[in-house]
């Protein structure tokens, strides 16, 4: 197993998640981040998504968030990442921040 991966997200916050400043509701946050998991699987460009939808700064970069070890991302996000295949993508991933999709890019 790799020992640093490179990857980009989109997280769907909702009120009350880690540092979240938005409104919506918990429920409404997971309805979306499975809507935008369909888009992707129907062959929707990651970064687009990523650009218009995700409530993290990455998003100005298409999500990328570059390389990391482990160790370095909550828990929950780490194993989905490094439980990934270069070019594969996670199903929905709740960390206390809120939920993500996430695409291994190396």
């Amino acid at each position: 197993m790799a020992e640093r991966i490179h990857a980009s997200h989109i997280l769907l916050m909702y009120a009350g998640s880690e540092g979240s400043s938005v409104e919506r509701s918990k429920d409404c946050a997971l309805a979306e981040i499975n809507g935008l998991r369909d888009q992707l699987a129907e062959g929707a460009d990651f970064a687009d998504i990523a650009e218009k939808h995700s409530d993290c700064a990455s998003a100005a970069s298409g999500g990328e968030l570059g390389e990391f070890a482990k160790g370095e991302m909550v828990p929950e996000f780490e194993e989905a990442a490094f439980a990934l295949k270069p070019g594969g993508t996670s199903a929905v991933v709740e960390t206390g921040f809120g939920f993500h999709l996430i695409r291994r890019t190396a």
